[in-house]
This record gives structure tokens, C-alpha cells and sequence, in this order.
């Protein structure tokens, strides 16, 4: 009876949690110990100080990769909500639970796939901010931002404007197409590449054409869409090929490989305008969260 009610006595350490979480959020520990400010021996250490705290492994190698057992699988759903729970309570003891409006705008490619986890996320912490969420292409939130109509957004770097947006990662342009679409035989008939591709102005438009005319492949544009969801679409049809990043790329889609020349790369950049000062809070908060989604994407 003693050992029973001292394995249920044990309280599990929100520091080593904390460490599991970050490290299976990024992917390797020794990610998460940069991140956390700590080295990695130490994070490794925690790490086995939780599962001995379990009695029960939590993380196995998969290849490269960790992976979560049966029973880390479990520790990681209650982690997070011990971690939110322990966070919240020390804002509200220093009254820096946030109040107000936060203004955010995402190009459309971060604002379908990694919106919906940022803002839960942050709701869940400031339940007291309202949210004003826009998806729209990078001209539109440019042009917020100058007009002061968004305090932040997340788009790509626009090319050829100096502007004071951190970069936070750079993505590969892919080549993406319908598996039935065979874009060998249309280059080896002369056939022009069916493009599928945003209305001007677009940097990856612009991108494609530039890398095709480069090397001397004929193109035509046989779709023009002002929507992300339209583009995806006539992808997905066989309409053509488009040029874009693997973020949000639908699962029936696949990238062209080697068949086309590479279009190269695009950062993406977070900008963000002025603001009060629980703003300046939001805007901070938000942008680390949004960092933390585009990092575990790339």
C-alpha cells in the first residue's frame, strides 16, 4: 500500500514537461534546447527525468526522427494543458492576461494551413483579446499595414522593397502538379507548359515565368485565379501546372522533381505595425507563435 500511494503522490516536473513538449514540437531535442536556453545535455537529462517520473518511456527513434509512444502520446495531451494552465497563472499574477484587439493578417498559403493552430492557441492564453483575422495575397497586406489597418501579418518577402519585416525562414518553390499530368511528353512535343497561376502582380508567377524563359521552355497561362482555393483547384483538375511552396499542398498533388528547373526560394517575413502597448504584448506573443508553426513546417 505504501509503494502505491508514493507512485500517486509524485508530481510531475512542469520544467521537464516543458522540455518534452518543446522537443517533440521542434522535432529534436537539441532544437528545443536552443530554444529553451539550455544546453542539450540538460534537456536530455530532463527528458529522462520525466519518463522516470512516468515509469515509462515516452520518446523512441524513428529513423531520423522522434516519435511518441502509446503512453507519450498520453503525457504529451495533459503536458500541454498543465504547461497553458501554469503559464496563465503567472500572467494573471503579474496582470499580463491581455486585453483589447489584435489586428493579424496571413498571405493566404500560412493563413490556411497555420492559422486555425495559432489563434486557438492564443485565444486559449488571452481569452480577453479579440481577434480580427484577414487572409489575403501580399499587395492586400501591404497595403494594411501602410494604411494601418493590420498591426501584424505574416506573408511572403516581397522582392525589390526594403521594408523592416523579419525573415523567418526560407521555402523551396516547388513545381506542383496532378500525378496524371505528364509534363515529359509536353516538353518533348514542343507542347507550351500549361501554367496554372495568380493574376498579376505575383511573386511566384513572376518566379515561374522568369525560370522558364531562362530556359527556353514555352509556356502558356490556362488559368488565372484570384484565390489560393482556386489555384489548388485547377491543379487538382489536371488544368496545368503552378509554382508554390509545400505548405498547404494538397495531399493528391505532388511536385514535378527534377523535369522543370528549380525556381528557387522565398522567405517568409513577419511585419508589424505600431500599437499600445498590450499591441506590442500581442504582437510579440503572436509572432513567436507563428515562428514556432513556420519552423515545424519547413
Amino acid at each position: 500500500m505504501r509503494m502505491i500511494m508514493e507512485k500517486l503522490s509524485k508530481t510531475l516536473d512542469l520544467d521537464a514537461l516543458r522540455s518534452f513538449v518543446t522537443g517533440m514540437e521542434c522535432g529534436s531535442f537539441a532544437l528545443a534546447a536552443t530554444r529553451l536556453c539550455r544546453s542539450t545535455s540538460a534537456v536530455s537529462a530532463q527528458l529522462k527525468k520525466l519518463e522516470q517520473q512516468c515509469g515509462t518511456e515516452l520518446v523512441v527513434k524513428n529513423g531520423r526522427h522522434l516519435a511518441l509512444t502509446r503512453n507519450g502520446e498520453i503525457v504529451m495531451g495533459y503536458a500541454r494543458r498543465l504547461l497553458m494552465l501554469n503559464d496563465e497563472a503567472l500572467r494573471a499574477l503579474k496582470g499580463e492576461l491581455l486585453q483589447g484587439e489584435i489586428r493579424i493578417g496571413m498571405q493566404e498559403d500560412f493563413g490556411e494551413s497555420l492559422m486555425p493552430g495559432i489563434l486557438g492557441q492564443f485565444k486559449r492564453h488571452h481569452p480577453g483579446m479579440r481577434i480580427i483575422a484577414r487572409v489575403a495575397r501580399n499587395r492586400a497586406l501591404l497595403d494594411a499595414l501602410d494604411d494601418n489597418a493590420l498591426d501584424m501579418a505574416l506573408l511572403w518577402q516581397p522582392e525589390g522593397v526594403q521594408r523592416e519585416g523579419k525573415l523567418i525562414a526560407q521555402f523551396q518553390l516547388e513545381w506542383i502538379q496532378h500525378p496524371e499530368l505528364d509534363v515529359s511528353t509536353l516538353l518533348s512535343q514542343g507542347e507550351p507548359l500549361p501554367l496554372v497561376m495568380f493574376d498579376n502582380p505575383c511573386l511566384m508567377r513572376s518566379r515561374a515565368i522568369a525560370c522558364l524563359d531562362r530556359a527556353g521552355i514555352p509556356w502558356r497561362v490556362v488559368f488565372v485565379s484570384h484565390s489560393l482555393s482556386g489555384i489548388w483547384a485547377a491543379v487538382q483538375a489536371g488544368l496545368g501546372i503552378t509554382v508554390r511552396t509545400r505548405i498547404g499542398m494538397p495531399g493528391n498533388l505532388c511536385v514535378a522533381g527534377s523535369i522543370l528547373p528549380p525556381p528557387g526560394y522565398l522567405g517568409a517575413t513577419l511585419e508589424q505595425g505600431t500599437g499600445n502597448e498590450a499591441v506590442h504584448d500581442a504582437q510579440a506573443m503572436l509572432g513567436k507563435l507563428m515562428e514556432e508553426a513556420l519552423l515545424s513546417v519547413k
